[in-house]
């Protein structure tokens, strides 16, 4: 295990700045993960962890020691691709043995690691199979083990399981997850799925346009994203933007004002804001309450619903959204119908507010474990 550090790591091609100089320590044992839309430069910098592409500026430190000028042989990393690259011709020993056997290991050797590594990995049953006659999952459980036998201080995970379908994603993810706990090794992972972040990291980094917007545990960015960006980008379904303007400013609280709806009060410390500033009200589906009162919250007319069987999404018409519409989350057994209009109430505690900057106010209190915060 290694622990893996960025200092003011730039890249760029020609003129165009692809990442922007980014701070990050990664601790031995951890599982980091990098997330953000395509194009935010995570794969970039996956692979400058790699030695694939050249660092423009900064320094990588790999166990403490710098590693720009390092060749990929040399830096004790395992790398796994979306794409596998498995050798078709080659059995699934052979491709696990491959690269101990270009670096001459013992033929003892080689079978040990391999043996080990198929057993980790439940493959040893497959090892005289070829790639073709693999399942997905099981190509992406061989491309692992190809990287676990190289006993890599570092393992790099670049979008293993975009090529997979729903139901293998989830086992692959249960997959990794138990061997990170079972190996306990340094594991940096790319994804542009923010579910796959959420349930396989110790710490998110959330990137954007080659900048890092947050760096934090998976509940402290759910909980307390610092922008609108986090915001919207962390959480499935994601967040509900509201446009509103400060209504007045209490102890503990803001108190907005939002079209065709009465005052909300959020639970932010708003210093410095003023009555009247423009601001953004962060709403997520799952803390929108159904109120029966007439004329309470925010109400709009139901123009689709989203019938899951264990939940149900309603997505709302609502003057002053960022979206056109308001998605809320329903008891399953609602019988709130398409054309009907919903009154939705939120927590002054489940409410987020964000400046016209789109900087977030800090929030007072939510429902986050306190031990998920890192200060």
């Amino acid at each position: 295990m290694a622990d893996v550090e960025m200092r003011q790591v730039k890249k760029a091609f020609g003129d165009i700045q692809i990442i922007r100089g980014v701070d990050l320590k990664i601790e031995s044992g951890e599982f980091v993960v990098f997330v953000g839309p395509s194009g935010c430069g995570k794969s970039t910098l996956l692979r400058m962890i790699a030695g694939l592409e050249d660092i423009t500026s900064g320094d990588l430190l790999i166990d403490g020691a710098r590693a720009n000028g390092l060749a990929p042989a040399k830096r004790r990393v395992g790398m796994v691709f979306q794409s596998y690259a498995l050798y078709p011709h080659m059995t699934v020993y052979e491709n696990m043995a491959f690269g101990l056997t270009l670096a001459k290991e013992e033929k003892e050797e080689v079978k040990t690691r391999v043996m080990r590594a198929a057993q980790i990995l439940q493959l040893d049953q497959l090892l005289e199979r070829k790639p073709k006659e693999l399942s997905g999952g099981q190509r992406q459980r061989v491309a692992i083990g190809r990287a676990i036998v190289r006993k890599p201080q570092v393992f790099l995970f670049d979008e293993p399981l975009s090529n997979l379908d729903a139901s293998l994603r989830v086992q692959m993810r249960i997959e990794i997850a138990k061997l990170h706990s079972s190996m306990h090794a340094t594991m940096v992972y790319v994804t542009h799925d923010q579910v796959e972040a959420m349930t396989l990291a110790d710490k998110i980094v959330v990137l954007n346009r080659g900048n890092v917007e947050q760096i934090g545990a998976p509940l402290e960015l759910y909980h307390h994203p610092r922008n609108v960006f986090v915001a919207g980008f962390i959480g499935s379904p994601k967040m509900n933007f509201i446009d509103a303007r400060i209504a007045r400013v209490e102890q503990g609280a803001a108190v907005v004002s939002v079209p065709d709806c009465e005052d909300i009060r959020v639970a932010v410390d708003a210093t410095g804001a003023k009555p009247g500033d423009k601001v953004v009200l962060g709403i997520r589906p799952e803390h929108f309450v159904v109120s029966a009162t007439p004329g309470a919250g925010i109400g709009g007319l139901v123009t689709v619903l989203e019938q899951l069987g264990d939940e149900t999404y309603a997505y709302v018409e609502a003057p002053g959204t960022k979206e056109g519409l308001l998605n809320a989350r329903l008891d399953p057994q609602s019988v709130v119908k398409n054309g009907e209009t919903l009154r939705l109430t939120v927590s002054e505690h489940s409410a987020h507010l964000f400046n016209e900057a789109g900087l977030a106010f800090r929030r007072l209190r939510s429902d986050t474990p306190a031990s998920a915060v890192k200060h």
